[in-house]
């Protein structure tokens, strides 16, 4: 103990790797470093939880692949490390070059999901974006949850009106396609989710999971039920349907006044029938029933999906069931049901998020749907090989590595070799940045304040915590809203237009908005949110802001008409009679094909964090996952080397066999597949592993909102030919 150096200093952060929000209690020695981390106790949302994400805040911090100044390629394809003044000055002399001969929409604009654990980036990433006039905005939102905003858009009048499972005050929690065992919650801040569940069993309540493989989470839940890839929204329609059927949801406590439309939804699910369910999902029907009764005869129930179900071909409907079930049950807006959020800075009361709109825009080549100013990421990689007027000709990458998170990456991949110009917004070399022409690269998550703005809307419970800088940035480190700051003054001026352009009252409005910093921003929102906060009174607060369990905010948070919900919207009633017909035609399947699926397994992390060891190291995670009897009827054993093969391509990796799986189904984790030529990731690109994403099919999306089809992916799986090379 003698050699411990002593404590110097006391600091509370919140961990921004993860959406769980979870506090941190450091520990700075003398010379500045940190001591030690532990969960912060006193919080009132995560009280004192940690997992291995938080540990490694200080990998990243402390990485020596991460850019510490812009660097841009050489005409050798090498870097060269420039000032700012010349980055900035040259990345925006390149886009608006593009723009200018080509138009503005012959730029494109991607943003990864690290942009949501930046208070600047969401502050600032906007304006920029808008600031650029283009049509061609994309981000990870289309690769994994855009069926639950249209829902919610369609539902309640606005796409983050996201009602989350009140865990703590359940007494019957349904998860389907969720892991948060492994994740923490998505699109659900849950913190701790491990002892919520003890808790849950404690009190006498259940939780029953709804998945392909039996993950870390089934495996601790009461109920598992095996159900085939793609076919959640043949269940979940039965649930309703039984729930109308037999009447259990015109008991007490059933729809509330508000609710227009149930009968409409009665005759629109009469096809979908428990025996249906069980012919084309495996889940028998007796269960099927079994859980509509259990639902409707709890005394609070919460049903949530997430990745598994957003991520197929009827992403839509299943979310839309799935607040069907909640609604019908009465279990929407109540104490152990699905609630809203009470958020201290209320981005949608004050306007500040847009509510959404499906179909506004479409993108050029194949008319997929835009929704909220965004398009279908499956839909980049042609618009950019496909030539004709509005091709993309230039990228903006934010954060983001859609060579290795989006269908067909490799694809991808190719199409960004032949831009006339790339700009990245990151501080790694990965398999997207990689092409760049410059890259910008921003302070790291301990040299910045942070407040959640969007996870404070998802959590479980009402908090409120700021969380300042642990370290002072370098002199030569710019956070990420001063690089939009100064990239988007940049473009304007390199656009050029004379004096009464530069001078407009719209420049200087945009001008005025990048340079008021996000915590000049945060507080505002803050005083006019009603929260009676302020950034100066967060400041005193070690452990935030304790507002209380959720509360029911129904209908005066609605932002429908009339503040009403019809719970059978356009968008809905008219994917139902093609999606009976499609699941009553059986699989269409070929002769030894199997369903791929992409899953963390053991606790695996985001492919942007495959750069930290101390989360990688252990054992590996990349291998296929497939049940032992369908390995046998291909010849194949435990740890051989395979050849997997999708409509698009094909990847060799080795598998594990295990009876977790489905028959029928195989498990390939995102994110590995790192070693590429010019990634620079020492740690990632030594990981085993391929990318998913190489086998993934940018032609198949979810039938109304364009989102990718990532889970029920048609593949075969066969031995690797003796003398072929891995």
């Amino acid at each position: 103990m003698g050699d411990v150096p002593p404590v110097a200093a006391v600091r509370h952060i919140t961990c921004t790797l993860c959406e769980a929000m979870c506090a941190l209690e450091v520990r700075l020695d003398a010379a500045g470093t940190i001591a030690s981390v532990r969960g912060h106790e006193a919080d009132p949302l995560s009280r004192g939880h940690i997992c291995p994400k938080a540990l490694a805040l200080q990998d990243v911090h402390d990485d020596p692949d991460r850019l510490r100044s812009p660097v841009v390629r050489t005409p050798a394809g090498t870097w060269r490390e420039v000032s700012w003044d010349e980055a900035v000055r040259y990345a925006a002399q390149v886009l608006t070059a593009v723009q200018r001969e080509h138009g503005d929409d012959a730029l494109a604009v991607y943003l990864g999901n690290p942009n949501v654990h930046s208070l600047g980036a969401l502050t600032h990433h906007p304006t920029l974006v808008r600031l650029l006039r283009t049509r061609n905005r994309y981000s990870a939102t289309s690769v994994d949850q855009l069926p639950h905003h249209v829902v919610a858009w369609a539902l309640y009048g606005h796409q983050f009106l996201l009602p989350v499972p009140d865990i703590d005050r359940t007494d019957l929690l349904v998860l389907v396609g969720h892991n948060p065992m492994a994740s923490n919650g998505s699109l659900w801040t849950v913190p701790d989710f491990p002892q919520r569940r003890r808790e849950l069993a404690s009190r006498g309540g259940r939780l029953v999971v709804l998945d392909p493989r039996r993950t870390e989470t089934a495996k601790v839940a009461d109920a598992h039920h095996f159900v085939r890839p793609g076919t959640d929204a043949a269940v979940l329609l039965a649930v309703v349907r039984e729930l109308l059927t037999d009447d259990l949801a015109d008991r007490p406590g059933g729809p509330a006044a508000y609710v227009d439309g149930v009968d409409r939804v009665r005759d629109a699910v009469e096809g979908f029938t428990p025996e249906l369910a069980e012919e084309v999902s495996g889940m028998p029907a007796d269960a099927v029933r079994g859980l509509a009764r259990d639902l409707a005869a709890a005394s609070s129930a919460a049903v949530h999906g997430r990745m598994g179900v957003s991520t197929q071909a009827h992403g839509v409907v299943c979310q839309w069931a799935i607040q069907a079930i909640n609604v019908l049950t009465g279990n929407l807006d109540r104490p152990g049901g699905t609630m809203l959020t009470t958020p201290a800075a209320d981005l949608i009361g004050r306007g500040v998020l847009s509510p959404g709109g499906l179909g506004k825009r479409r993108t050029r080549v194949r008319g997929l749907p835009g929704f909220g100013g965004e398009l279908p990421v499956s839909a980049l990689a042609e618009e950019i090989t496909t030539p004709g007027e509005g091709q993309v000709r230039a990228v903006l990458t934010i954060a983001g590595n859609p060579v290795s998170s989006t269908p067909s990456g490799h694809l991808l991949d190719e199409a960004l070799s032949g831009l006339d110009a790339m700009v990245a917004i990151d501080f790694y070399v990965n398999e997207t940045t990689r092409h760049a022409d410059v890259i910008l690269p921003p302070a790291s998550p301990l040299e910045r304040d942070h407040y959640d703005l969007v996870f404070h809307m998802l959590a479980v419970r009402d908090t409120a915590r700021w969380s300042p800088a642990l370290f002072r940035p370098g002199r030569d480190t710019k956070q990420d809203w001063e690089i939009a700051r100064d990239l988007g003054v940049a473009v304007l001026r390199a656009r050029g237009g004379g004096l009464r352009a530069r001078w407009s009252r719209a420049t200087l409005r945009t001008e005025a908005r990048l340079r008021l910093a996000p915590r000049r921003q945060l507080d505002a929102l803050l005083r006019s949110s009603g929260a009676r906060l302020s950034v100066t009174k967060l400041e005193t607060m070690a452990a935030g802001a304790d507002r209380g369990p959720l509360k029911p905010r129904l209908p005066e948070r609605l932002m429908t008409p009339g503040k009403r919900i019809d719970l059978l919207p356009a968008v809905v009633a008219d994917a139902l009679p093609a999606l009976l017909t499609t699941l009553s035609g059986g699989s269409a399947l070929a002769e030894g094909e199997l369903l791929l699926i992409g899953r963390r397994h053991q606790r695996d992390n985001n492919s942007w964090l495959h750069n930290a060891p101390r989360l990688t190291r252990g054992r590996a995670r990349h291998a296929l996952l497939a049940h032992p009897d369908d390995l046998a009827v291909r010849g194949i054993r435990d740890g051989d080397q395979v050849i997997v093969r999708s409509a698009v391509g094909e990847v060799r990796v080795e598998v594990s066999a295990t009876e977790d799986l489905m028959r029928g189904v195989v498990s390939l984790p995102h994110g590995y597949g790192h070693a590429r030529d010019g990634v620079r990731l020492r740690n990632a690109t030594r990981l085993p592993g391929v990318s998913m994403n190489d086998l993934t099919d940018p032609s198949a999306v979810e039938s109304v909102s364009g989102n990718a089809v990532l889970n029920g992916v048609p593949v075969t799986v066969a031995p690797l030919e003796v003398g072929v090379s891995p």
